[in-house]
């Protein structure tokens, strides 16, 4: 389908500057658009391309729009705009309404009419789905699960007893979401499981990147607030909480009964320890490790940048040597003052 570029500017807040009635169907790059399509440009060091580029039209901010040969749309933040054309141009293809032959739905389950069940779904008892929501394939929900209006599971995805998926949620194929914590006692020496009792609320308008797992709590749920972004193989233990607006990249670890804040920003690769508390506001880069508390909003790094094997072995030495040194610093101080 083909949109107007004016009808794209007002989806995206933007001004048109050419053409309001060219119409664009598709999204690419600077480097390899043609012209039925739009780009976009947010990162400066792309700018060469623009006097090149055979996009139709281009989203842009204010400092560049003379750059572009042809066709713009000028907004204050391009990436945000992209964002929201591409959902436009974009839409998710509409899932086929009812309960697939060949899905398992227990009959005391509760299911909206306009939801869509795939097949080989199971739906155990007392489960409740809202309104407009997709189960894709394959997927699993057990005992008392609850899923808001209009969210969607993709395929495969493992909800355990009791779990709550809020409104507008979007969950990757191949997450599981309640398994129990790891959660073992030492009984002279002899580790015996403890039982996981509770659950996992997640908020609304949540996604989870595939392959993400998300233990249930011990006692109290793990809790996801609202508009947590998850990326891709993410492992949040149990009784972990989650504040609103929240995004972490793959590959994060999160022990615990952790709780980290509002609007956090967490790099892939990320180690949390246990029992921590994270303010709001905190940016950890990637492959960052948490030790401790974090009660200070900012931006939080460790870990060490790779560089040549022989320039590490050297460093190592010289990281083995450190007790040594800060020994013979404090006996100087000690000369010093007498």
């Amino acid at each position: 389908m083909a949109w107007t570029l004016q009808q794209i500017a007002q989806h995206v807040g933007g001004v048109v500057y050419g053409d309001k009635d060219f119409q664009v169907d598709s999204f690419a790059t600077l480097q390899d658009a043609t012209s039925n399509q739009i780009s976009f440009l947010s990162n400066t060091k792309y700018k060469k391309y623009l006097a090149t580029t055979n996009a139709g039209a281009v989203i842009i901010g204010n400092h560049v729009v003379e750059d572009v040969p042809y066709h713009a749309i000028v907004v204050d933040d391009p990436y945000v705009a992209y964002a929201k054309a591409a959902a436009l141009l974009n839409p998710l293809r509409s899932a086929q309404q009812g309960i697939h032959d060949m899905a398992s739905v227990s009959v005391d389950s509760k299911i909206h009419p306009t939801a869509s069940i795939g097949a080989q779904v199971v739906i155990e008892s007392n489960v409740e789905i809202g309104q407009g929501v997709v189960i894709g394939p394959g997927c699993v929900l057990q005992n008392g699960v609850k899923i808001g209006d209009d969210t969607r599971l993709i395929a495969n995805v493992t909800l355990c007893e009791n779990v709550q998926i809020g409104q507008r949620g979007i969950i990757h194929p191949g997450v599981v979401i309640g398994a129990d914590g790891f959660g073992i006692a030492n009984d002279k020496g002899k580790w015996i499981k403890v039982p996981q009792i509770g659950s996992v609320v997640i908020g609304d308008d949540v996604e989870i990147g595939a392959n993400t797992s998300i233990d249930c709590g011990a006692i109290d749920n793990t809790i996801i607030g609202n508009g947590v972004k998850l990326d891709n193989q993410i492992q949040i233990a149990h009784n972990v909480v989650i504040g609103d607006h929240t995004v972490i990249a793959g590959c994060t670890g999160i022990s615990g009964s952790t709780q980290i804040g509002k609007h956090c920003i967490i790099g892939g690769g990320v180690g949390i320890s246990g029992h921590l508390s994270i303010v709001d506001g905190v940016q950890l880069t990637g492959m960052a490790f948490v030790t401790k508390s974090i009660t200070t909003a900012g931006s939080y790094s460790s870990g060490i940048p790779a560089e040549p094997t022989q320039q590490w072995h050297r460093n190592v030495v010289r990281y083995r040597q450190m007790d040594k040194l800060t020994d013979r610093v404090k006996q100087l101080e000690l000369k010093n003052k007498s």
